[in-house]
């Protein structure tokens, strides 16, 4: 019987993989070798790879132009990246060297914004599309976006209040809004209908009553975001095809409607067994909205996407050096890691989310059913469940061998630092990794640098009042 890592893993997936590989005996993501990363900077590190920034913009956009191309859609396709999936000036400055536009869900994402601008990378013609909950300063700051001259600013209206607070704004023309649609929540979720958007029964009447004829303002956008991201399930397609006829209605009395958004975005790979077919959805995106609006006579609107956790998920990565070995009992082996799993991959311990893991080295080791445990003293610091086999397998190491067993959890560059808090007070008082990020140059090499040094004592004890 086959039994040790390597062969565990070559008989089970398609190996190497989308970035995955092994290079003398230890693995590279993307070809970055991370074992020399480990001698450089030590660890626990996190890791941001940007090329896969760019590739995964790249291949959205090849996706849509070839269904929009095969279905002979008139429309046109544009990809906005949802800065709260990873808000760092690197990640987004990276999108951006894509031309896409930008998505906001709070007040301080406009500061973000004109900070971007004033720095000359991003301009006024690039369309912004304002989401979530629209505070008075949110609203404010939209409105100040419009005075200084960003043309294409959308604010999406996500309650018929909002569109009170817009009307008082003083504005030299009409600001751009969208209408976000309430959809059914999944049959598994504690709540029938989604807190978020204009509920659908009213929504006509809205448009009639208090937009069309209303010079404040101007509807180029319907907007619709099944939380759960773009799924080939019923329940997607449902909501999918209730949106496009509620498109189509608005469209019919809304003439300036130009766009639909259809906001969640596409899953990311979350196992080496990962198999989705983006081409085959994206183009069952496209032929539906274009079937939808030759029944119902109306013109095909651009698509838009807000692409967050797709545009980053993949970039990203923790690496660890599992510390010490401890048998508990007679089934469970415990594998303790330098640093907190609830404070570097928080969607594990609160959602249940799984990543890639894999060790870096000992490919040629006997494997065996492990747990992975943090250094913290909450008993939830563990990771134990891999999306495939439902357990963690990881090579067997001896608490003698000179050189440790170093593992890493791979694809976890969306939302893991907006949950945590990137730099402020962990639980335990467990510091924040050290952050290095990988680029190429020009010529196409390889190079890193160290984003941010490991959360220090001093910075913890100012934040906490002691140092005062």
């Amino acid at each position: 019987m086959k039994n040790n890592y390597y062969e565990l893993i070559d008989q089970s997936y398609d190996f190497p993989q989308n970035g995955f590989e092994l290079v003398n005996g230890t693995l590279n993501f993307n070809q970055v070798d991370l074992q020399q990363l480990i001698k450089k900077h030590g660890t626990p590190f996190k890791l941001s790879y940007l090329p896969k920034i760019r590739e995964k913009i790249q291949k959205s956009r090849t996706y849509f132009s070839q269904a929009i191309a095969k279905n002979n859609y008139s429309g046109n396709y544009e990809f906005c990246y949802c800065t709260k999936c990873c808000h760092f000036n690197h990640v987004v400055r990276t999108a951006l060297k894509e031309h896409v536009s930008l998505e906001t869900s709070s007040s301080f994402d406009i500061d973000l914004i004109e900070n971007l601008y004033n720095k000359g990378v991003f301009n006024q013609d690039k369309t912004i599309v304002h989401n979530g909950y629209k505070t008075d300063d949110y609203i404010k700051k939209i409105g100040r976006l419009v005075k200084q001259g960003f043309k294409n600013s959308i604010c999406v209206l996500d309650n018929a209040r909002e569109l009170d607070k817009l009307e008082e704004l003083e504005t030299d023309e009409p600001i751009k809004i969208g209408l976000r649609i309430s959809i059914e929540e999944d049959p598994q979720a504690a709540y029938y209908t989604s807190r978020l958007g204009i509920n659908k029964r009213e929504i006509l009447d809205f448009v009639q009553e208090r937009i069309i004829g209303n010079d404040k303002v101007e509807l180029v956008m319907v907007h619709f975001f099944v939380d759960s991201g773009v799924r080939d399930t019923m329940y997607y397609w449902n909501e999918f095809k209730k949106a496009l006829s509620q498109f189509t209605n608005i469209k019919k009395i809304a003439p300036s409607v130009k766009s639909l958004n259809i906001g969640g975005g596409f899953p990311i790979q979350n196992s080496l067994n990962f198999d989705f077919d983006y081409e085959y959805i994206t183009n069952e995106i496209v032929s539906n909205i274009k079937e939808a609006c030759t029944d119902a006579n109306v013109e095909e609107p651009d698509i838009y996407t807000e692409f967050g956790k797709y545009t980053v998920g993949e970039s990203g990565a923790v690496i660890f050096q599992v510390l010490e070995q401890k048998q508990q009992n007679d089934t469970e082996l415990w594998y303790l890691v330098d640093n907190s799993l609830m404070n570097t991959i928080p969607d594990a311990w609160s959602i249940n989310e799984k990543f890639i893991l894999l060790p870096l080295n000992k490919w040629q080791n006997q494997y065996k059913r492990v747990n992975i445990g943090g250094i913290s003293c909450d008993h939830s610091d563990y990771y134990n469940s891999e999306e495939l086999n439902q357990q963690v397998l990881l090579p067997v190491y001896e608490d003698t061998d000179e050189e440790p067993l170093y593992i890493g959890f791979f694809h976890t560059g969306a939302y893991q630092d907006s949950i945590s808090g990137y730099g402020g007070i962990k639980h335990c008082l467990i510091p924040s990794p050290k952050h290095i990020v990988v680029d190429k140059d020009e010529d196409g090499n390889l190079f890193d640098f160290v984003y941010r040094e490991e959360q220090t004592v001093d910075n913890m004890l100012n934040i906490l009042g002691y140092n005062d």
